[in-house]
């Protein structure tokens, strides 16, 4: 694997979005290597009759366009998130959108779901060996009519060609988006799109985990809304949370900027909302848990909240790519210190005390 930190300093010269597409065409052409480290059988985990190596996945946000989806799976990850993806290509929001915070360990960006659509999403799931488990994450277009017609059309275009399903209901930079998690509004996407992946399902019994990425900045009721609706469409599963609108004391000059922070300081906000949303729904419903994850000590404490699986990102800016097998180690040791012998044996454990 090339080691990272000989390239952090050299791409962190670059603006945060021309180091990103460096980061990509490296991983296209193979320059990022393999993990050479066998899995610990205490980290393999099963959801959704899904059976993943380890419970430590790539989030949404750093592969877009499904472009890099194995090469990512060979650093490490359990499992790879793709997109998001809307249904007609978009440029997103005006540069300058995307920020390092170095001094928070934290990213700012008001990317505003940019996006070469589905066509070309769809053309690069197809042609993927499908050696490892990869979701894809769909959302809308920034002008949309109809909300619910461009994920459903997501859905049925990506149904049957990644392991599971995810309609992105809470990036803050699109205007309008946040609002499909009020009650009212999540209940009938969510009727609709379950609608477009059984007409999309090659196989009608084995239909695809369908979920819904909610944000960390979630009232207590419209938590109880969630948690309510979740139950009663019985949903295969949530990820909490998307980045934050909110503004923790910060020391980076690039703290004022607008658009959603993640990376360290979203750590605590996003976690207590993952244990809520366990709490709420009484650990019916397999939570991914994400937000600023960026060691063992942060995935264990969310595993314990109730996430059955997790996710990164932003700490990949600051750490590189080793920071996967550091986190599994130290996962792995934390289990087997607290006489847990798989990770579903330790998901909501902070919830028995």
């Amino acid at each position: 694997m090339l080691r990272y930190g000989t390239m952090r300093h050299l791409l962190h010269l670059l603006p945060p979005e021309t180091a990103h597409g460096v980061a990509i065409w490296a991983l296209k052409s193979g320059l990022a290597g393999r993990a050479d480290e066998a899995e610990d059988s205490v980290l393999a985990t099963r959801v959704w009759s899904l059976s993943f190596p380890n419970p430590i996945g790539l989030a949404a946000g750093f592969d877009k366009d499904a472009e890099v989806m194995d090469a990512m799976l060979a650093l490490g990850f359990g499992f790879v998130e793709a997109g998001s993806v809307t249904p007609l290509p978009q440029p997103g929001n005006p540069k300058p959108r995307l920020f390092r915070l170095n001094e928070d360990q934290a990213v700012i960006n008001r990317l505003g779901f940019n996006s070469k659509g589905l066509d070309h999403f769809v053309a690069k799931l197809r042609a993927r060996k499908r050696v490892g488990i990869v979701g894809a994450n769909v959302g809308k277009n920034r002008d949309a009519p109809d909300a619910a017609a461009d994920y459903a059309t997501g859905i049925s275009r990506v149904c049957g060609l990644a392991d599971y399903l995810v309609c992105n209901v809470s990036s803050p930079n699109t205007p309008g988006l946040r609002s499909l998690q009020a009650r009212k509004e999540i209940e009938a996407l969510i009727h609709r799109v379950f609608i477009a992946r059984y007409e999309a399902a090659p196989n009608k019994k084995r239909l695809p985990p369908l979920l819904a990425k909610v944000g960390p900045d979630l009232d207590e009721q419209q938590l109880r809304d969630i948690a309510e609706v979740a139950l009663a469409t019985k949903i295969d599963g949530l990820i909490v949370g998307n980045s934050t609108v909110t503004r923790p004391a910060l020391a980076s000059r690039h703290g004022i900027e607008g658009g959603g922070l993640s990376g360290l300081p979203l750590l605590q906000l996003a976690t207590k909302c993952l244990s809520d949303l366990y709490r709420l729904t009484g650990g019916k419903i397999p939570i991914i848990g994400c937000g600023g994850v960026a060691s063992g000590g942060d995935a264990y404490a969310k595993i314990r909240a109730g996430a059955s699986l997790v996710q990164l990102y932003s700490a990949l800016v600051f750490h590189g790519p080793e920071l996967v097998q550091t986190i599994k180690r130290d996962l792995a040791e934390r289990l087997r210190a607290d006489g847990f012998k798989s990770v579903s044996d330790a998901v909501g454990a902070d919830h028995r005390r």
